[in-house]
């Protein structure tokens, strides 16, 4: 047998070669296929599925011939592969083709179309690092760029439809030949895929991605226009209203089942909070936030009094800062009062003053393809009703929004540090002037963000709220610290989770005020540890499900309980903190087969290191507050902080290894821990069922089924 086409044929399934060979599924691979991946790529019935599957673990099964053939080395190397060299993760895939390149080749000397090319692809690459993406591959004309891997972030869907808009601007605006002028086309798709094999060597090494979203990015390029960029419905999901989007039309596109829904990216959206850009804050229940609400409805009061007030909340993502303040603006919102919002970005960590530019913009209508002489207009009518206060900033603001210098108007004389000085007080005065009657809110956003500058600003805002009608609320994560705690004027307050009736609450009321199942409750309680966010989307994908059915006052299961995966809207943020232990992650994963909390001895049998190295990774889960610890020495335990972070590291094993640490687990709790074998033999009969050893996992549910009797 030499290749997989005639391996499909012998057994009968030979039409299915194709998908195999446009998805490039080779002998080195075949281990890492499941039915999950089969069907992504267009093996749409489970019997053909399980005979595919079947064929493979005969393979595998077979002990390889010195002799034999590259196939049957490579499925044994893949076999004995450690821990960490692949694993599932969601992907953001940008497919992108530079348009009539064919055309430009044929008319153009052939190294004048490769200094062509080589501008192509480094304006592309700019951009696309600047994202923080991955260039997977080099096709010519064309570029494979993954968002999510080899690092992920929590927000990879975001930065590739940035990335695929910025592209499209930065190829438009190269002008290296005249009368020619640059075009691409630009698919974006987001799915499951097994990443993190290193196929081909030398210039031809690449970190293979197995799975349909490659596929999917490729297929939706091939629809868009010219200098567009068209995406799937599952990236448009994730990206919420942080874009302009038009709807691309269904498509029933190669390889894939039925229609696909299809959207072309058109702009960013003008929006002042990711929080309502990427949320619904109407649809979104507070519960449990009482005490907060009445701390910042009585700053308001001392506010409207005269008594300037800043309030600083922390909490960790998805815990519900935005939530509340949004909270605080639906309360006040009869009475007369002025709002302005600072949004910092994780995409502008290193942009100066960017949370007060991107303000500038919004609210005077200035866009990036504005005339100079346009932009200047925007910003003196915005200017307009200035009152003496904020006098004298055009200049300043106009530089600051990269406005060339208007005609007549002399050189600034200014160093540039006088410069930087004079631009951080007239910003802080300009934000802090009255107009109008009544208060002022000011809003700074995820300030873990903010650039020195920024925060240079802020304090100045911060040192002239005090004695002035103005509250400003400050959001951000544990790990910034706020510079300005200890002042008279500033609270600092820090959002804790949510009790078990609270949680219930929230899931009730997005349940349409109907309860689910008690088992299915706890499950929830317990997988989303009091993080609003986390019970939100877990909850909206129980209902999305259709596992369960109305019976009228409550909600009942249909057929078995549900499987509770973690929702694709919090796989990015969890694998992006996994991602950052580095190499420490498969400590991490390896746990993650023990439970949610897991022993320092256990671990140990499972690590295959010595048990210093194994404390140090430890220490480093530990710093990274992704697990906590209890007791010491022989003793310790250690639980993972959120139920979903031990689904997120057991959901990027490859199903290979999670049934080899199963099967290492099995046998260590049977020849090391005998009580677990008396008291929990249901433990063992889950952990040899899940290593596949059936035979010896019946014996133990036997033993669990009389003590349960």
């Amino acid at each position: 047998m030499t290749d997989i086409r005639e391996w499909l044929e012998s057994l009968g399934l030979g039409r299915h070669a194709a998908a195999f060979e446009d998805n490039e599924i080779g002998w080195d691979v075949l281990p890492r296929l499941d039915h999950a991946v089969l069907k992504d790529i267009g093996v749409s019935a489970a019997g053909a599925r399980l005979r595919i599957l079947k064929a493979v673990e005969k393979l595998q099964l077979e002990q390889p011939d010195p002799a034999a053939g590259a196939a049957g080395r490579t499925l044994a190397a893949v076999r004995e592969a450690p821990i960490g060299e692949a694993e599932r993760r969601q992907l953001t895939v940008m497919f992108c083709d530079l348009v009539g390149s064919t055309a430009l080749a044929e008319d153009m000397d052939l190294e004048v179309y490769r200094e062509l090319l080589a501008a192509y692809q480094t304006a592309s690459a700019q951009v696309i690092e600047r994202y923080d993406g991955y260039i997977a591959r080099y096709m010519g004309d064309g570029l494979l760029v993954y968002f999510g891997y080899p690092q992920a972030h929590e927000d990879d869907a975001e930065r590739a439809v940035r990335a695929g808009l910025g592209v499209v601007d930065a190829v438009a605006s190269l002008r290296l030949r005249e009368g020619v002028e640059l075009a691409v086309r630009i698919g974006v798709a987001t799915g499951q895929v097994l990443a993190g094999d290193i196929v081909g060597e030398g210039a031809s090494e690449e970190r293979a991605v197995l799975g349909g979203t490659p596929s999917l990015a490729a297929r939706l390029q091939s629809l868009a226009a010219p200098g567009t960029v068209v995406i799937s419905d599952a990236t448009r999901a994730l990206t919420g209203r942080l874009f302009a989007y038009a709807d691309a039309g269904r498509h029933a596109l190669k390889g894939f089942a039925g229609e696909l829904q299809a959207w072309r990216a058109v702009s960013e959206a003008s929006t002042g909070s990711r929080f309502e850009a990427t949320r619904s804050p109407e649809g979104t229940a507070l519960v449990g936030r009482e005490t907060e609400v009445l701390l910042l409805l009585d700053r308001w009061e001392r506010v409207r009094a005269h008594e300037g007030q800043v309030v600083l909340l922390s909490g960790e993502p998805g815990i519900g800062k935005s939530r509340l303040v949004h909270a605080l603006r639906e309360r006040i919102g009869p009475q007369e009062h002025r709002v302005l919002q600072f949004q910092c970005s994780p995409h502008h960590v290193n942009s100066a003053f960017y949370p007060f530019v991107e303000h500038l913009q919004r609210t005077a209508g200035i866009r990036h393809d504005d005339s100079p002489e346009s932009k200047r207009h925007k910003l003196h009518a915005w200017l307009a009703g200035e009152d003496e206060a904020g006098g004298g900033s055009a200049p300043l603001l106009a530089a600051l929004l990269s406005m060339p210098a208007a005609s007549g108007e002399p050189p600034p004389v200014d160093s540039p540090r006088q410069r930087k000085q004079k631009t951080v007080e007239a910003l802080a005065r300009r934000f802090t002037a009255p107009v109008g009657r009544g208060p002022l809110l000011l809003l700074f956003e995820d300030v873990h963000w903010a650039d020195p500058t920024t925060l240079e600003v802020m304090g100045e805002i911060i040192d002239r709220v005090a004695g002035a009608a103005i509250l400003a609320i400050v959001t951000h994560r544990p790990e910034f610290q706020p510079p300005w705690r200890g002042r008279g004027h500033v609270t600092a307050h820090s959002l804790a989770r949510l009790g078990r009736r609270q949680v219930a609450e929230i899931v009730e009321t997005m349940a349409g005020g109907k309860p689910l199942p008690e088992a299915l409750l706890g499950e929830i309680v317990a997988k989303t540890d009091g993080v609003p966010l986390f019970v939100e989307e877990l909850t909206k994908s129980v209902l999305e499900a259709g596992a369960l059915q109305d019976a009228g006052d409550r909600w009942t299961v249909r057929g078995p309980r549900p499987l509770l995966p973690v929702p694709s809207t919090l796989k990015d943020s969890l694998v992006a903190r996994l991602d950052r232990l580095g190499e420490v992650k498969d400590v991490a994963q390896i746990a993650s087969v023990i439970g949610r909390e897991f022993s320092f001895a256990l671990l140990a049998e499972l690590f295959t290191r010595d048990a210093a190295a194994l404390r140090a990774a430890l220490a480093d889960l530990e710093r990274a507050e992704l697990i906590h610890r209890r007791g010491a020495g022989p003793d310790e335990t250690y639980t993972f902080k959120h139920a979903l972070l031990q689904d997120a590291a057991y959901d990027s094993l490859l199903r290979r290894d999670r049934e080899r640490l199963h099967a290492r687990l099995s046998e260590v709790l049977e020849a090391r821990f005998p009580e677990a074998a008396s008291q929990v033999p249901e433990l063992l009969a889950h952990h040899f069922t899940a290593a596949g050893r059936l035979a010896d996992a019946l014996p133990y549910w036997m033993r669990a089924a009389e003590l349960a009797l």
